[in-house]
């Protein structure tokens, strides 16, 4: 039975090393690694799972590590940025964090970054640029978006990463490097560049959200749930996306279970999209479509799969903290072996200390507002 999705499931990038991102993803901003697993697809890979609490539907960032791989391109029909919902008044506290963390070289190089945000980027030496810390963090202004108020930065392989102030009703991870009262809450939506913005906007309808308004480049869409339900469409010209580290592969809505993802699977087959078999992913069920506009948008269920964890988030409940060992499904556990003498080790970010997570920033005045010139633009 086709139901409206509530919104964002999780979204997956591809980075480079893991050690960078792990350092990021869950030292800098707080989220909790909550799988540390591989890419079915390529089991020689890893596939690492970030989000909130136990990894709740609508929390989580998934990336797939390529160290050896060609830095991507950011173009169309791809996905521009992702974003995080963080509590309101938290904005000074992340700018002085981000600021100084990016200063000891935390980011990376920008791959064909379209947005124009990142001026005065410093050579790194190696052919590539990385922003400086004054650079690196951006402000969003509300006039640019629908009310919204945040900060933009890049992970170490160049992924876009928005923080917005939004009042979400999800609680943060109080196990994480930086305080609950400004932590993350788990994903607010994301931005797509479509080769055909109306076509992306028919798919977006058909799944259940709703358009909310427009700027001069910038359409919104929202679904009718009460978290992660953004996804903002850009009209603007940029060259074609090259898959590779620095780019966002997909992202994914939530369905209910199983039947769901058949009958949107007959549905997507009709209407003459390019839509996948239902897929076991261990931890869920997923169907991949791309339709008009071309972007990648997986379905992904609530429910988890009968072979399993049993849920109701992705996290590990056997780890209290950061997952770092490697967990392999029953069918891989025959060749776990010769896996993981494939794949580096990944080191837990808590055993790292912290001092930019000592204050915190309930108590402290909020420069929210000082985005003047360094809105979106």
């Amino acid at each position: 039975m086709l139901s409206d999705t509530s919104g964002l499931h999780h979204v997956t990038g591809i980075v480079g090393a893991p050690g960078p991102s792990v350092a990021f993803y869950a030292g800098t901003l707080g989220l909790r690694l909550l799988r540390t697993t591989v890419n079915y697809e390529d089991v020689l890979s890893h596939h690492l799972y970030f989000g909130v609490g136990d990894g709740e539907p609508g929390s989580v960032l998934t990336v797939f590590p390529d160290p050896t791989g060609d830095p991507g391109r950011v173009g169309r029909p791809g996905f521009e940025s992702v974003a995080f919902a963080v509590p309101p008044g938290s904005l000074g506290y992340w700018r002085d964090r981000l600021s100084d963390r990016l200063s000891d070289g935390v980011s990376g190089e920008v791959p064909g970054d379209v947005s124009d945000d990142v001026p005065d980027a410093v050579p790194d030496g190696r052919g590539t640029s990385m922003p400086s810390a004054d650079a690196a963090v951006t402000g969003i202004g509300e006039e640019t978006r629908f009310g919204d108020s945040g900060i933009r930065v890049h992970d170490p392989a160049g992924t876009a990463v928005e923080l917005i102030a939004s009042a979400d009703p999800r609680e943060p991870w109080a196990g994480g490097s930086v305080p609950p009262s400004a932590a993350i809450r788990g994903l607010y939506g994301v931005t797509a560049l479509p080769t055909d913005p109306y076509g992306a906007a028919s798919v977006l309808e058909t799944l259940g959200f709703a358009y909310e308004g427009e700027t001069s480049d910038r359409v919104r869409y929202r679904a009718p749930g009460d978290h992660a339900t953004v996804v903002d469409l850009l009209d603007r010209d940029a060259p074609y996306v090259r898959e590779g580290p620095g780019t966002l592969h997909h992202a994914a809505v939530r369905v209910p279970d199983r039947a769901a993802l058949l009958a949107w699977h007959d549905l997507f087959r009709e209407r003459g999209y390019h839509v996948s078999r239902v897929k076991d992913r261990h931890f869920f069920h997923s169907l991949y479509v791309r339709g008009p506009g071309g972007l990648l948008v997986e379905l992904a269920t609530k429910e988890p799969a009968p072979d399993g964890p049993p849920g109701p988030g992705l996290a590990d409940p056997a780890v209290a903290g950061h997952a770092t060992e490697l967990y392999l499904p029953d069918r891989l556990a025959a060749d776990r072996a010769m896996i993981t003498d494939q794949l580096p080790a990944i080191t837990d970010p808590a055993s790292a200390s912290d001092p930019a997570s000592a204050s915190d920033p309930a108590s402290a005045s909020d420069p929210d507002l000082d985005l003047d010139s360094r809105n979106d633009r």
